[in-house]
């Protein structure tokens, strides 16, 4: 019998629903989700397996102009998702019109690998937004299969699912078939507390921030964490924390609920606060954030 795989990459502009649907093709919620644009900042693979095949997903930035270093090396991640895509998934949402960037328009509508695009939330339009939609994408991308969608609902997600399965060439799998994700159980800490951080604060601050966790310990019953939350100056400091602890405290009570339940097992968190001047345009602290090679 033959076995089929391959990298299936999605892209998009900033909050079209990638991560939710990455997450309904994966059946966990590997990529964080909010409402906010530029939630995604690094590549996340998920990893699909079955008999007969293996789906490597890859979940990206959302596309923007990037205005420092930060985001280039996010828009690099995308670039990157164009070079070794067996299939791209490109994904718009029912409101929208095009690409904010027109170099990755046009290397979309010049690809010579498969493309299937998705057109998004159309539970949140009338039937007939939706036909005048799908007749100005098939104008616009005439190489694409093109599908509409719900990744919220999962409405017709299987069958998206099925055309990948057909595009996929034949080849052994890249990764051990138990395997879910290519990211180690420090990046998911880091990202879940990124989310909660996402959530519950506003304006500049959720974006000058970093995680790092210096310690995850496993032991039979708990995993213990000690992380650290960084930001760019000493006032967001303060704002992170909170009158007497209550901001930072919160982050902290929400994000160890979800890793208990990502973990499978009790959660010991710590949390502490430090500065870490303009590290969002620090080659160096982009590195070492796992940002650049």
């Amino acid at each position: 019998m033959t076995h089929k795989a391959g990298f299936v990459n999605i892209i998009g502009n900033p909050n079209v629903g990638k991560s939710t649907l990455m997450n309904a093709f994966v059946g966990e919620k590997l990529s964080i989700i909010t409402p906010k644009a530029q939630t995604t900042r690094h590549r996340i693979l998920g990893i699909v397996n079955d008999e007969d095949y293996q789906i490597v997903f890859s979940d990206t930035p959302g596309i923007i102009q990037p205005a420092y270093g930060l985001q280039e090396s996010m828009m690099d991640f995308v670039k990157s998702a164009f070079d070794d895509a067996d299939v791209l998934v490109f994904m718009v949402e029912v409101g929208e019109k095009e690409l904010k960037n027109e170099a990755f328009f046009n290397k979309i509508i010049h690809s010579e690998i498969p493309v299937i695009l998705l057109l998004n939330k159309i539970d949140t339009s009338s039937q007939e937004v939706v036909e005048e939609k799908l007749k100005y994408w098939k104008e616009k991308v005439p190489n694409a299969s093109i599908f509409i969608i719900s990744a919220l609902e999962k409405f017709n997600v299987d069958n998206v699912l099925q055309r990948i399965i057909e595009l996929l060439p034949e080849s052994p799998p890249f990764y051990p078939k138990d395997q879910l994700t290519d990211k180690p159980e420090r990046f998911f800490v880091n990202e879940k507390i990124r989310e909660k951080i996402l959530m519950h604060y506003k304006k500049e601050i959720p974006y000058s921030v970093e995680v790092e966790t210096e310690s995850f310990i496993e032991e039979e019953d708990i995993i213990k964490i000690r992380s650290i939350i960084m930001v760019e100056r000493d006032t967001q400091k303060g704002i992170i924390i909170g009158h007497k602890g209550s901001a930072i405290k919160r982050v902290g009570s929400e994000a160890r609920k979800d890793l208990e339940l990502f973990f499978d097992k009790k959660v010991f968190m710590e949390l502490f606060v430090k500065v870490n001047k303009n590290w969002r345009s620090d080659s160096n602290q982009l590195k070492r954030f796992g940002y650049k090679d």
